[in-house]
């Protein structure tokens, strides 16, 4: 018989909430924890926040000019060495290391187109000669007017034309194809007014061959490497806006 003065039974209902709100109060205090870590480490959004940074921002993509090599006078981060000086100056006898012997007139030469242009690289700038030596010899066989304009002085060009025009009132034709090209050396350099030269002997190996109308092979051979020496000279207004450097002037080495 139960006692009458017992106290009731607790309905389980109100047991459960209070285990509810045990684990309420844990997880809210684990959440406040986190939260005051998160905010210490990241931080905290001002409104004047930089946007993410972004590479390619700003930038153009590129546009090659057809038919030009550069022959170029500059790395690619020639613009930002010559807006921020390097920390140190390389030793002006080693400037022309590999290129010119120190205190030769090439090397004097060179002294001063850097003075006039200080962001010519010599070694960049063979770099382009050499590939624009190849690409205005094919030009010439091909008579391909528009690459050999952008790449020659007008007087260059006119001699060129003129060369063309014969050959095509003939109806000769020219083929030619280079092996090699065994070595580009700078043999002068010097700075005139405003214009800044470099003159380039070339020795190459080509295959060269000249033919009639009737393809007879008047001039060359198909079948046979020749060994070639040209002297060629570049130069650039360092005053224009065209970084581009073009032939002045031609003639057969020996």
């Amino acid at each position: 018989m139960a006692d009458p003065n017992a106290d009731p039974p607790q309905p389980a209902a109100e047991s459960m909430q209070d285990v509810f709100d045990i684990y309420t109060i844990i997880f809210l205090a684990l959440a406040v924890f986190i939260f005051l870590r998160l905010r210490s480490v990241l931080g905290q959004r001002t409104g004047r926040e930089r946007p993410p940074y972004d590479p390619f921002a700003g930038r153009e993509p590129a546009r090659p000019s057809e038919n030009v090599i550069a022959l170029p006078n500059r790395k690619p981060e020639a613009a930002a060495a010559q807006a921020t000086p390097a920390p140190t100056a390389e030793p002006v006898a080693d400037r022309w290391k590999g290129v010119a012997e120190s205190g030769s007139p090439v090397a004097l030469g060179l002294d001063a187109i850097i003075a006039a242009a200080p962001d010519f690289d010599a070694k960049h700038f063979l770099t382009g000669a050499r590939a624009a030596y190849e690409m205005i010899v094919n030009a010439y066989a091909e008579g391909d007017r528009r690459t050999l304009k952008n790449l020659l002085s007008r007087e260059v060009y006119d001699g060129f034309e003129t060369a063309i025009i014969d050959r095509e009132k003939r109806g000769d034709t020219v083929e030619s194809r280079f092996v090699s090209i065994d070595n580009a050396e700078i043999t002068a350099a010097e700075v005139r007014n405003r214009t800044v030269q470099a003159t380039v002997r070339f020795q190459s190996k080509l295959v060269s061959v000249t033919r009639d109308k009737d393809g007879t092979v008047i001039d060359g051979n198909a079948e046979k490497v020749t060994d070639v020496t040209d002297v060629w000279t570049f130069a650039r207004d360092v005053t224009s806006r065209d970084p581009n450097w073009k032939l002045v002037a031609t003639e057969a080495g020996q």
